[in-house]
């Protein structure tokens, strides 16, 4: 069982790998190109991407929209990284285990480069070829509520709001479900959808599954935080204490937090109890969330 899911997550991720090298112009003399293919590149854990296949396959079989719509997922997971990094952001200096972009490059081709996958994340969705036309409008919507204003951006912004501020547990899961929930809960709608085989109510069941999900993978982001090393984690560890943030592991203890975690992971496997072995994948990819070391 292991093994048929580390394959099924090599196979996702050398095909969205795939798609993002061809959706990316080649690193000619102008550093914007440069700096979109290394922050993209050969890089992360594609764990919105593999949602989204997963889902898919949970319903019927992946297909080339479901590749759009991974990579889509993939270029704005990248975009809000670089941006997230930022100096007037979290001003971090290294991302998976590499210098982040603004430090690679500069403060403002990494600010362009974050505006361009932006861009570049719907005009995957204008290629979408075997859903009907009200259902890629769908799903551009989708994509965008998770990813603006009212979704992953207003996330951002309460996450900026609460620096140096002791907040309460209310505020930070409200913030959490939308600056790192809402893209996940899009990954497994949109990829399930891909599959042209989702009806309402089975979609209800499975952004349940990505709300838990989502929520269990910043709790388990904070433990890491929290207990990891710089090293294994690819990122500053302890970066939430010296940034003065309110995390699960501050407000919870690390043993309240890990009791979280756990809870969640028992809420995501719960809403799958009607699905059969095709979502096996989304049930390890839950197990994966909460297990990971970095």
């Amino acid at each position: 069982m292991k093994q048929d899911f580390d394959d099924f997550l090599q196979e996702c991720r050398e095909r969205v790998e795939q798609q993002l090298e061809n959706s990316l112009a080649p690193a000619n003399d102008l550093s914007l190109n440069a700096a979109l293919r290394y922050t993209t590149l050969d890089q992360g854990k594609r764990i919105r991407p593999c949602l989204a296949y997963a889902a898919a396959h949970s319903l019927g079989a992946v297909n080339g929209d479901t590749d759009r719509i991974a990579t889509a997922l993939e270029l704005i997971h990248c975009y809000s990284l670089i941006h997230d990094d930022l100096p007037a952001m979290d001003d971090d200096d290294l991302r998976r285990g590499r210098p982040t972009c603004h430090i690679a490059y500069d403060e403002a081709t990494a600010i362009l480069a974050g505006d361009g996958l932006q861009a570049l994340a719907f005009e995957q969705l204008t290629r979408l070829t075997q859903v009907s036309a009200t259902t890629a409008l769908a799903l551009v919507r989708e994509l965008a509520q998770a990813a603006g204003a009212a979704g992953m951006v207003k996330g951002q912004a309460m996450d900026l709001y609460a620096t140096d501020t002791r907040v309460d547990l209310p505020y930070l899961e409200t913030m959490h479900a939308h600056k790192t929930g809402d893209l996940i809960v899009a990954s497994i709608s949109m990829g399930a959808q891909s599959s042209g085989c989702a009806d309402s109510s089975t979609l209800n069941r499975l952004r349940s599954y990505g709300r838990a999900i989502g929520l269990a993978f910043q709790v388990k982001d904070d433990i890491l935080d929290s207990e990891g090393n710089t090293a294994l984690l690819g990122k500053q560890a302890g970066a939430d204490q010296l940034h003065n943030k309110s995390t699960y592991t501050s407000l919870l203890g690390d043993e309240g937090a890990k009791k979280m975690l756990a809870q969640l992971h028992e809420q995501a496997i719960s809403t799958l109890q009607q699905f059969d072995e095709r979502a096996d994948h989304l049930r390890n990819i839950a197990d994966f969330i909460v297990s990971r070391d970095h």
